[in-house]
């Protein structure tokens, strides 16, 4: 049976639980999360008890790791424990650690947090952080999933970041020392509690009203923030979370949440139709972050099949996966200064314009080309790239002899 089962009772079953524990419904209505909730398959009204078994995480929210500490102290057993929290509240701080998600099919109650106090510091924090939330009149749950969202996307990003060195000892030091050769599965087991001072320091600066204000007062439009206040923005980011050289490297991100709560503050504060309702704290499906349970689930997968037919992040090494999407990243940001092009004399705004566009068209290709590569390296046959490519078989061997000399 999966960790996080949950039983959801008819009336008449609850009525026989409640009579065979000895308390009365409503205090274990307030214990339990679940209690009352109902099911299609469960006829409420049903004179016979009945009960169905559902995953935890669809009936009440998150689940995740009870302390076995914890629980033997309070029981006198040492026993597994599941318990409905939230993400923003995994600290036992007691026991120094991280207690991981239930649903997630993988052998991990917890995280030593031992060696990284700053994670049970910023869990502390963040009641603050929540106080702060509901002054402003926003939802702290809300804020905490937005700025959860922000720096997981850096999360990603960080692999490709030459001079960032706090994240990979804080995960070496959560997985015991080490993640060794193991490294991606550390990586997703792992991600959630080392980002977490991060996320909380985020979710402290987006409230502070002095970055809403610098949004509004920078210009650009809700479709396009002004470059130089999104620089800004990611720069007092970069030195709340330690990271002072982080703002040009985040503010080159124009599609991640943390862009998408630039143009919802600006259009919130336009005064135009329905911008009362515009809310800055929403995260977009496309900017949703995948659980450990989701990750788990596809390292599984992508582990199944090895080779050049399997998965893409499983045959595909992951600082290979950062350069082709930064390199392509780097490209959008360029080609999104076509747009903002001024106007001036023609032969200066199509001097811009080339150089613009020609940078744009290096980056691209250097990202098809290392594309190019890494199918290569991960066995695809030269002749099926070759036809994807367009190029003949000889270019491609031609491209992949030079591209390991690169790479040296």
């Amino acid at each position: 049976m999966p960790a996080d089962a949950e039983v959801l009772l008819n009336r008449t079953g609850r009525a026989v639980l409640a009579s065979l524990c000895g308390v009365e419904q409503e205090v274990l209505a307030r214990a339990l999360p679940s209690w009352g909730r109902r099911d299609s398959k469960l006829l409420e009204w049903h004179q016979t008890p009945a009960a169905v078994w559902r995953r935890a995480g669809a009936v009440a929210g998150p689940v995740a790791f009870g302390c076995r500490l914890c629980t033997a102290r309070r029981t006198g057993m040492v026993v597994r424990a599941v318990r409905y929290v939230p993400r923003r509240e995994r600290v036992c701080a007691r026991h120094g650690r991280w207690l991981l998600d239930a649903d997630a099919d993988q052998p991990l109650e917890y995280l030593e947090l031992r060696a990284v106090p700053e994670v049970a510091l910023a869990q502390r924090r963040w009641a603050g952080v929540a106080r702060r939330a509901v002054r402003a009149g926003a939802d702290p749950w809300q804020v905490f999933v937005l700025a959860h969202a922000v720096v997981c996307r850096w999360w990603e990003q960080a692999l490709c970041w030459e001079r960032e060195t706090i994240w990979p000892r804080r995960l070496d030091l959560v997985a015991g020392g080490s993640v060794g050769a193991d490294a991606g599965r550390w990586r997703v087991v792992g991600r959630d509690a080392v980002v977490f001072p991060e996320v909380v320091a985020v979710a402290d600066a987006l409230l502070d009203p002095v970055m809403a204000e610098l949004v509004w007062r920078g210009g650009g439009t809700e479709q396009l923030p002004s470059l130089l206040v999104g620089a800004e923005v990611c720069r007092r980011l970069g030195e709340r979370v330690g990271r002072p050289w982080l703002g040009p490297l985040a503010a080159s991100d124009y599609g991640g949440p943390l862009a998408g709560w630039m143009r919802a503050v600006i259009r919130r504060r336009s005064g135009g139709a329905g911008s009362g309702a515009v809310d800055p704290w929403g995260v977009s499906p496309g900017h949703q972050v995948a659980t450990l349970a989701e990750q788990a689930r596809m390292l599984g997968r992508e582990n199944k099949t090895p080779g050049w037919r399997g998965m893409w992040r499983a045959a595909v090494p992951s600082e290979q996966q950062a350069l082709i999407t930064g390199t392509a990243d780097k490209a959008a940001e360029h080609l999104a200064q076509v747009r903002r092009t001024p106007n001036g004399p023609t032969a200066q705004v199509a001097q811009q314009l080339v150089r613009t566009l020609r940078h744009s068209t290096d980056l691209i290709d250097n990202a098809l080309q290392r594309t190019v590569l890494v199918a290569l390296n991960a066995g695809v046959p030269p002749d099926e790239v070759a036809q994807w490519t367009g190029m003949s078989a000889e270019a491609v061997q031609d491209l992949r002899s030079g591209g390991r000399h690169d790479d040296h």
